[in-house]
């Protein structure tokens, strides 16, 4: 369906649109343009009005946003339409694959694909009237950053045609009796602004170049060359798009002994300098410089300098500013620090030659009890085994200093990712990543031998279980009222594990995790916007019962999904003995027999049918894909009603979705709403999780020591796997480096 372009003056169009903004003076609005922008030419005065219909933003009037958005776009469709020869915009869809093809843009594997009367087919069904969904921010975010054009920036590609790319390459594999109907539903879903995928695959589908997954997490063995190899991967990664977390407890700490020399080790700030350079040098497509996260546990040695890595004094030398951190908590630790307890700080290296075991390899299975306590106390009461004893309390001011100056370090409980992991039979979780939503077993990869023949160098790897975050998120705001929740999570789970099969990741091992877990990431985002719709209170308990309201509903419908999946193409090849097989997945959880959802007659089907993806659901931050819907990002409160957007070359006013006389008084600023009722909503939706959540904590720089500290002992109490930044009105961290896992 083609959008019919007209000849006329920018006034006579604009007053073509009243009927669509009857809210708005228009015919006030011109009568005062049209003598200012008469002399300028057609161009200049489309930016005069555009700045003019951005000036009358304000919370009075929030819909100004939608009359800058279609000048915009009437612009991009009369470029789009004299860039490819037609007389009006979204014509000749299959012509535009070519085009691009041609100009190597887009990939030839979307004509292998599909035929040109299927690609007719679906150009029939492209629905121009959605882009006026698009407020001017998510039009101008969506325009400038993702829409493919050509090498020399000529606009070619429109925002229905970017979403019908996206659904035909998730879909291409898909049996072709079908396969038709699938891309049609996944256009659906992507074009009414129900749900978003993440940034690399809206960015990348149907093109030449990148790869389709958010991000990804390594664990680094403790030798030299696990370290460089990773490093190595990491900088392909990130070229690629990813970001990255990084596992560093397995290294030795400083001071430890190399073959047997005491005292030689320079521990792990060597090696995040290392890092540190990569993600500077190694940059995102040319974008922006990559990301990496790296997490040590807090019983590592090295925890105060890790700690100090990224605070803007002391000695630069031991500084890595370009690296976000994350510590490690198992339950003992926030026990003593409770209880004001002294903590021990081992070497890792040691503690596997003196002990036999490695610590980090284990967990508390119960809460109060469990391996991990054993091994801990195990190694405080051998003498022969290094350690230094400190305050815990100690430890956590020193996190707490960083959060307040940089916003890190994100905090990992391990023991309660670990206890809930629904594939513990097949490994650990040492961290999380960049963003600290997904929670996946890990394992080092170790290079056993490398050897020359026929005049090539052989290296044998055994893999190990290098994580990848597949990603894309509901919208709350839109999906949750228009009710169309189970039909738009069952295409969403299909278009999730397509992604699995459509990507070429540039690291083996990652590639093969990928396929033994098909781990994917459902997540959320609107949920200020779904409240201030709903008129409920942020701190109420009328918010918490709607917390468990929806995303019980969300978790039953993307278990549904999976499963159904798994009967259709089969199960994850590890899903025997797995959480999900014997039911413990939903034991564990105490899901509510009586409510709303049947959870035993899923339980059932799931044992029976199977699971399609091992790792299901994920909150991202996702803060971009939440501008283009139109909606608030992840779960988070808003910073304000009414603001300006900055990026590198431009400020455009911004308004709280929606807002009007009704949902105003709903929308509390993110720093005046009460951290614990946030903590508390969160602790409910991660009981329907399975992975994590990217939660931020909002505090003011006027915050006491022992406020923070028990919003932390909160966190953890609620069950909450992991905590993002801490937002201080005084911090001056860097909270937009995860823009991989916005979906």
């Amino acid at each position: 369906m083609a959008a019919t372009l007209t000849t006329t003056s920018w006034t006579d169009k604009i007053k073509q649109w009243r009927d669509d903004f009857p809210q708005l003076p228009l015919d006030d609005f011109l009568e005062q343009q049209s003598s200012q922008i008469a002399d300028k030419p057609y161009d200049e005065q489309a930016d005069a009005l555009i700045l003019k219909c951005l000036a009358e933003i304000d919370e009075a009037a929030p819909d100004w946003t939608y009359a800058a958005s279609r000048i915009q776009l009437t612009r991009m469709y009369e470029a789009s339409a004299g860039n490819r020869g037609t007389t009006k915009a979204y014509q000749n869809f299959h012509g535009l694959i070519e085009t691009l093809i041609e100009k190597q843009i887009y990939t030839h594997k979307l004509l292998t694909y599909y035929k040109k009367e299927e690609l007719d087919e679906l150009e029939q069904v492209i629905t121009p009237e959605r882009d006026h969904l698009f407020t001017y921010i998510g039009l101008k975010t969506l325009s400038d950053r993702y829409l493919a054009k050509s090498k020399s920036g000529e606009i070619f590609e429109l925002p229905q045609e970017r979403f019908m790319i996206i659904a035909m390459v998730l879909m291409a594999q898909e049996n072709e009796s079908k396969r038709l109907s699938l891309v049609k539903e996944a256009y659906w879903a992507l074009s009414h602004l129900y749900m978003t995928v993440a940034t690399p695959t809206l960015s990348n589908a149907g093109k030449r170049y990148g790869q389709l997954s958010s991000c990804f997490i390594d664990t680094i063995d403790d030798s030299l060359q696990s370290i460089y190899d990773s490093n190595t991967d990491i900088a392909n990664l990130s070229k690629h798009g990813g970001g990255i977390g990084v596992y560093l407890g397995k290294i030795r700490s400083r001071g430890s002994d190399i073959r047997g020399f005491k005292g030689v080790s320079s521990g792990v700030l060597p090696w995040m300098k290392q890092l540190n350079n990569t993600a500077v040098s190694v940059d995102q497509l040319g974008q922006r410089q990559g990301a990496v996260a790296v997490y040590l546990d807090v019983w590592h040695k090295d925890i105060f300098p890790f700690l100090d890595s990224r605070l803007n004094n002391g000695d630069e030398r031991q500084r890595t500013h370009d690296l976000f951190t994350g510590v490690s908590i198992p339950d003992l630790f926030m026990e003593a620090v409770e209880n004001r307890e002294d903590w021990y700080l081992f070497d890792p290296h040691e503690v596997r030659t003196v002990m036999g075991f490695s610590l980090e390899d284990h967990f508390d299975e119960h809460k109060g009890g469990g391996s991990f306590r054993e091994k801990y106390q195990a190694c405080i009461e051998n003498h022969d085994l290094s350690r230094e004893k400190v305050p815990a309390i100690e430890i956590m001011k020193r996190i707490m200093i960083g959060q307040l100056e940089t916003g890190t370090p994100y905090m990992f409980y391990r023991d309660e990712v670990n206890r809930m992991n629904p594939n513990s039979h097949q490994g650990m979780v040492y961290c999380s990543n960049l963003c600290t939503e997904i929670a996946q077993n890990q394992k080092a990869t170790v290079q056993e031998e490398q050897y020359v023949e026929d005049g090539k160098i052989i290296s044998v790897k055994t893999p190990g279980d290098f994580v990848v975050c597949n990603l894309s998120s509901v919208n709350l705001g839109r999906a949750v009222p228009a009710g169309v929740m189970k039909r738009l999570v069952s295409i969403q789970v299909r278009m999730l594990d397509n992604v699995i099969e459509q990507n070429t990741i540039p690291v083996l091992q990652a590639q093969l995790t990928n396929h033994s877990y098909r781990g994917v990431g459902l997540g959320t985002f609107g949920w200020a916007h779904l409240l201030a719709k709903k008129q409920l209170d942020w701190e109420s308990d009328e918010a918490l019962e709607y917390t468990s309201e929806v995303y019980e509903a969300l978790a039953y419908h993307a278990i549904e999904a999976s499963s159904d999946l798994a009967a259709e193409k089969g199960s994850y090849p590890y899903f025997e003995g797995s959480d999900w097989e014997t039911g413990e997945f939903f034991i564990k959880r105490s899901f509510d027999q009586e409510g709303t959802w049947n959870w035993k007659a899923l339980q059932e089907k799931v044992s029976r049918q199977g699971m399609r993806n091992g790792y299901l659901m994920a909150v991202a931050p996702n803060s971009s894909t939440s501008l283009i819907a139109g909606s608030t990002a992840s779960i988070d409160p808003v910073f304000k009603k009414f603001y300006s957007e900055e990026k590198k070359n431009y400020k455009i006013p911004v308004t709280a979705p929606e807002l009007n006389h009704e949902t105003y008084g709903f929308y509390p600023s993110a720093y005046d709403v009460d951290q614990h009722a946030s903590i508390r909503q969160n602790g409910i939706r991660q009981k329907y999780i399975d992975q994590s959540i990217s939660f931020n904590l909002y505090v003011r720089n006027t915050i006491q020591a022992k406020e923070l500290l028990a919003l932390h002992m909160d966190a953890w109490k609620n069950g909450l796997k992991t905590t993002y930044y801490t937002r201080s009105t005084s911090s001056s961290g860097d909270f937009d480096a995860c823009e991989s896992c916005s979906s």
